[in-house]
């Protein structure tokens, strides 16, 4: 007989590991399927995916999932999380892989009721028929309480194997983990920044200003303070760590500011205002005096000196 092969959207958390191991369990060969883009990683993956024997493929989507980002069809949540149109954009990924690399069905770590944008009855049906998955799409840790797939009417999967649970608890889920013998596992921290209130905020107000910017602008989001002045920003240096990056985040347009005589901040700043000249000698010296204020530990000489450089 042929082998049931199922490509498991896969995130490292206690959820998809449970996924995972009820459906290797039964004998189906399992697949993990991580995308990574500008606002999470595959690091947790990784770890859990090891931990666990499974086989991990991991896919950056970084550039459709700005876009998706930038104009989400279905809205974000609390803070820029478009959390149903990342979902429906990773089923797509993994309906393509599917058909190329002839998968059987696919399978989440998905729990009824558990996040209130994503994972309520009706955002669930809308995903799975829009990502054209319409009974291909296995939830095996809510399944009982969701209409059967084709995947358990073929037989392929027992579907009292499976599990109902619903909600926010981890009970369930943790009482499961002791079943597999499953103790390393990661603490639900969510792990994408798009759910973070801070990073949330200045990722709106970059695209209030630009709705042009690309992975670079999403990487320097991630560090240093932000200052804007009109369509430009300064971005200070909080360590040593962030200086570097800083110098190595610097690209044409951009103007890197660095203490010559002192420890202290370095400063990068970078227009938004597409065609027009934003930075002049007034916001340079701006920069200067927010790194003098921000560098106060390095005791700045009065004389402070700095190093210009454009591209």
């Amino acid at each position: 007989m042929k082998k049931i092969k199922a490509l498991l959207l896969f995130s490292g958390g206690l959820d998809s590991i449970l996924a995972a191991k009820i459906l290797m369990e039964q004998g189906i060969d399992v697949l993990g399927l991580t995308l990574k883009s500008y606002f999470f990683d595959a690091e947790q993956a990784k770890k859990s995916a090891q931990v666990i024997g499974l086989s991990l493929k991991i896919v950056d989507f970084s550039k459709e999932h700005l876009k998706v980002v930038k104009n989400p069809q279905y809205g974000y949540g609390k803070a820029v999380n478009p959390c149903i149109d990342c979902h429906l954009l990773m089923l797509k990924k993994a309906r393509s892989i599917m058909i190329k690399q002839g998968f059987d069905f696919i399978a989440t770590g998905e729990v009824l009721g558990e996040r209130p944008m994503s994972q309520n009855q009706r955002a669930m049906e809308l995903i799975e028929r829009e990502s054209g998955l319409e009974g291909y799409l296995l939830r095996p840790l809510s399944a009982k309480l969701l209409e059967q797939t084709i995947p358990e009417k073929k037989g392929w999967v027992d579907r009292e194997k499976l599990s109902a649970i619903k909600g926010r608890s981890r009970k369930k889920q943790i009482a499961l983990a002791k079943k597999y013998h499953i103790k390393d596992y990661p603490n639900p921290a969510g792990g994408c920044l798009l759910c973070e209130k801070n990073f949330g905020e200045k990722l709106k107000e970059l695209l209030k200003i630009n709705t042009e910017t690309g992975g670079s602008d999403m990487e320097l989001l991630k560090i240093g303070r932000h200052f804007w002045h009109n369509h430009a920003k300064v971005i200070v240096g909080r360590n040593h760590e962030e200086n570097l990056l800083l110098k190595k985040m610097f690209e044409k347009g951009d103007v890197l500011i660095e203490p010559d005589n002192f420890m202290g901040a370095s400063a990068l700043i970078r227009n938004y205002n597409a065609g027009k000249i934003e930075i002049d000698d007034d916001l340079i010296e701006q920069a200067k005096k927010t790194i003098i204020e921000y560098s106060k530990k390095a005791k700045v000489p009065e004389n402070a000196k700095f190093k210009i450089k454009t591209k």
